[in-house]
């Protein structure tokens, strides 16, 4: 064997011993890391893309009000929440059907619950993903009802100026402040609320619309929940 062969053999095992020194002084990845890891995305719990509810005739603004109907999840049910809530609408946009908060006259509010389980917002990252439009200075907020009937409107606004547009809200920063039910007003500031065991999750439109063409309202079309659930009981 040539100088030159026993060169080269040298050379490749102090390569190796380098490499495998390097290996084995990396620290070993601690028990269920890859589990905390995945633990921080929660799964999507529910997804609800709205369906035109039935109608006859044209589709005029009266032909065009959400009902329970529009809702294409059948393990949702859906509630309504303020005076004028009931001329909400179902319209679309950009070939996608969104709830349309225009022709209400009061400030109003949509929630979904999950029928066999309440959902738990406590959990890493728990987030709602939306594509929304506002405009004339309106905003989007999320809105929660508990297990014990309080409902809560968060202090995360969405404004996207007269464009759809997709985002998400979290609710680990959420400063959350109590909702009348009847009449939509913010009351006082709840500190640290049990998210653990949510019965509805939606969004609240805090201002009376003004009708057709630039005046204020809001849009909200598909909703995507992400999040634990605890079962009802």
């Amino acid at each position: 064997m040539s100088r030159q062969d026993w060169i080269r053999i040298i050379t490749l095992i102090a390569a190796a011993l380098v490499i495998g020194h390097a290996q084995a002084a990396q620290p070993a990845p601690a028990p269920g890391a890859a589990a905390a890891v995945a633990a921080v995305h929660p799964p999507l719990l529910f997804r609800e893309a709205w369906r035109q509810p039935s109608h006859t005739g044209e589709l005029t603004d009266e032909n065009r009000r959400l009902t329970p109907e529009a809702v294409s999840n059948p393990t949702l049910k859906l509630t309504l929440y303020g005076a004028d809530s009931r001329n909400i609408g179902v319209y679309s946009h950009e070939g996608r059907l969104d709830l349309w908060t225009g022709m209400t006259t009061s400030p109003v509010a949509v929630t979904l619950s999950d029928k066999g389980n309440y959902i738990d917002l406590s959990v890493p990252l728990a987030r709602v993903r939306w594509t929304t439009r506002t405009q004339s200075l309106h905003v989007i907020h999320p809105v929660v009802k508990l297990a014990d009937g309080m409902l809560l409107v968060g202090s995360h606004g969405v404004s996207t100026e007269g464009k759809f547009l997709l985002n998400e809200v979290t609710f680990a920063n959420q400063r959350w402040f109590k909702l009348d039910p009847v009449k939509l007003v913010t009351t006082v500031m709840v500190d640290k609320p049990d998210l653990s065991r949510v019965d509805e999750i939606g969004f609240v439109d805090l201002m009376p619309a003004g009708g057709h063409g630039n005046a204020g309202w809001v849009n909200v079309s598909a909703l995507e929940v992400y999040a634990g659930t605890r079962p009802r009981q």
